[in-house]
């Protein structure tokens, strides 16, 4: 597996401490390598070193609770700083109080976990801010290349943007991916989200996550999708959708990012536009080959510039109805950026360069589409997808 290393730097720093290191994401995004060569990198220093996955049931049948837990790590620690590795931590009973105790006896404490209540208000209250928390995602496009390259295969863009970045995929063939993904989503659903939250209405939960996942790149509000469970005949109230769409985001499945007016020069409210943590969420719910890859590549490049480490907002400019994808802010400074498939048709052309309208020069407008043609005009710089994908900073413009 390749070193994440765009991970990596970001806890080196936290080895010894004795605050609480929380490493977070969705199911099967790589938290527990990122584990183990955080361990590799220790193991160099000192073999002080205790690994628990409690995935593994001969381990959570033995260390149950807290407890058990204190209990396992004082009878097998050596003396010195201890570096202990809890991998799924939340299925252990009570685990943030034997976390909380096993940091003040010059142990540095790894967790990970994969939804809601590794990183809940509860929990992380008593903590009292001692604790910091690493989100790690599934592959973007440059971590793809490099993985399928050790691996001796290749994946495309097109692959990229229909069945996303999930490290372990890559290891199989086509069919075995597919019911790798189908399976993965099932756990995640099932396991982490209706069984995690005790969803009694498991019909319509589902009904709205598909929906949901099928409609990443849109701007939504709790009104809209209760309209389109009307339309389907099903009964779900405003407030059982934004609950569980609290799951969804909870669980790492989905993003929210508010739209930004200028009019009111605030967030707007009652509306979000969602992403999919991965695209693969989307494209298991086709039908018939039919991937969006539209919307899909919006989202890529959502994920993408969140690696990159931009803060992002809708920009929605009311009085002309446009809106821009994306306003993209780091290290003060801020981009406008708009996305597309292709703006090699006219309408879609003067659609996307439309958008910028009424915006000054002051930022630099970019536009990214899939096309292999430049149409970069004297206010707006096109960045074709294949070098938006293995670019690190828009900077690089």
């Amino acid at each position: 597996m390749i070193s994440r290393e765009h991970y990596l730097k970001q806890i080196r720093g936290f080895y010894d401490s004795d605050l609480i290191k929380i490493i977070c994401g969705v199911r099967r995004c790589g938290k527990s390598i990122i584990l183990e060569q955080i361990m590799k990198e220790i193991g160099q220093k000192t073999d002080n070193i205790i690994y628990l996955n409690f995935e593994d049931e001969s381990i959570i049948s033995n260390i149950y609770n807290g407890k058990k837990l204190i209990d396992y790590v004082e009878e097998n620690r050596k003396s010195g700083k201890c570096y202990i590795f809890l991998d799924e931590i939340h299925e252990v009973i009570d685990w943030n109080r034997a976390v909380k105790t096993l940091r003040l006896h010059d142990n540095s404490v790894f967790i990970t976990g994969s939804n809601s209540k590794i990183l809940s208000k509860e929990y992380t209250d008593a903590f009292s801010g001692r604790y910091v928390s690493f989100r790690i995602r599934p592959f973007v496009y440059k971590e793809i290349l490099d993985y399928t390259k050790e691996l001796n295969k290749e994946c495309s863009i097109s692959d990229y943007l229909v069945w996303g970045g999930f490290p372990k995929r890559f290891e199989f063939n086509k069919d075995d991916m597919i019911t790798y993904l189908r399976d993965l989503n099932d756990s995640i659903i099932v396991k982490d989200l209706i069984m995690r939250f005790k969803i009694q209405n498991e019909e319509l939960f589902k009904r709205i996550v598909n929906y949901v996942l099928m409609s990443n790149s849109r701007v939504f509000s709790s009104r809209s999708i209760e309209g389109y469970l009307k339309n389907e005949h099903i009964n779900g109230s405003v407030n059982t959708i934004i609950k569980y769409l609290g799951y969804l985001e909870k669980a790492y499945v989905i993003n929210r990012i508010k739209p930004y007016s200028t009019k009111t020069k605030s967030e707007l409210a009652y509306y979000f536009k969602i992403y999919d943590e991965d695209v693969s969420f989307n494209s298991l719910r086709c039908l018939n080959n039919r991937y969006d890859l539209t919307h899909n590549l919006e989202n890529i490049v959502y994920n993408e510039l969140i690696y990159m480490g931009y803060n992002l907002k809708v920009l929605n400019k009311e009085e002309n109805d446009k809106e821009i994808d994306f306003i993209a802010t780091k290290d003060g400074k801020e981009y406008y950026v708009q996305v597309a498939y292709s703006v090699e048709n006219e309408k879609a052309y003067d659609r996307e360069f439309g958008a910028f309208a009424m915006i000054d020069n002051t930022n630099k407008k970019i536009l990214i589409t899939n096309d292999d043609i430049d149409y970069s005009t004297s206010t707006v710089t096109h960045i074709k997808l294949k070098d938006f994908l293995v670019m690190n900073s828009l900077d690089d413009i």
